[in-house]
């Protein structure tokens, strides 16, 4: 089984997703950005390469959120959702096509990719309460 670090940045009642690009798997897809850990790194510090290898900027990894089991005929991976800080928000997109930041109590309208609909649900609900 694959981790991947997927982003929970929050600013006031939203949260930023990101839009796949139509040259990848799911294109189209709304995402937590993030990606695949690699041999020798932890969790967070996955997060913050992949944000600063996707988005050009740097973040910073506090705490883990929930986590999702997911698997398809060619992916079996446990997607992390981190909460995140991001200090910079010059992002420049690298490989997305759009980001938005998004009403939290929204992010479910969106058609999100399949291994994040369970972080987006919790979420979510979580601002619901």
């Amino acid at each position: 089984m694959q981790d991947v670090s997927a982003a929970i940045f929050i600013k006031n009642d939203t949260v930023l997703i990101a839009k796949r690009n139509t040259s990848g798997s799911l294109p189209g897809y709304w995402e937590f950005p993030g990606g695949k850990r690699e041999d020798g790194e932890t969790i967070f510090e996955c997060l913050e390469r992949e944000i600063l290898e996707e988005f050009n900027v740097r973040c910073r990894a506090k705490s883990i959120f929930a986590e999702t089991v997911y698997a398809d005929q060619h992916n079996n991976i446990r997607l992390i959702g981190i909460i995140a800080e991001l200090p910079d928000e010059a992002i420049e997109l690298r490989v997305h096509d759009e980001y938005r930041w998004v009403e939290i109590s929204r992010v479910l309208e969106y058609r999100m990719a399949p291994a994040d609909v369970g972080i987006a649900e919790k979420l979510a609900g979580v601002n619901q309460e």
